[in-house]
């Protein structure tokens, strides 16, 4: 992987996770960790499309296509995870 590829997926994943931020709310931590597993999950759907050969609209040596999908599924799963009451502190519970 070239370094400008990599620059270029780093850049599309935080925007990602910045994007969904957006979308959901939250305060910085919860910026952080959106940042932080859009990266994972971005990263993570380009090497699994790496792994099985699967190409989707790929850019030069970037799996894009299926790293925004991945990153998009690891964002939807995790914050759907974290709104769920059992792991809400009681004093968060309304």
């Amino acid at each position: 992987m070239t370094i400008p590829a990599f620059l270029f997926g780093v850049v599309v994943a935080t925007l990602e996770g910045a994007v969904f931020h957006l979308w959901r709310g939250g305060d910085n931590r919860r910026l952080v960790i959106f940042l932080l597993l859009g990266q994972v999950g971005f990263w993570g759907g380009h090497f699994a499309a790496l792994y099985f050969g699967w190409t989707f609209a790929d850019l030069g040596v970037l799996h894009l296509g299926f790293a925004v999908l991945g990153a998009a599924g690891v964002l939807f799963l995790s914050d759907f995870i974290g709104r769920l009451e059992i792991f809400r502190a009681p004093e968060e519970q309304e």
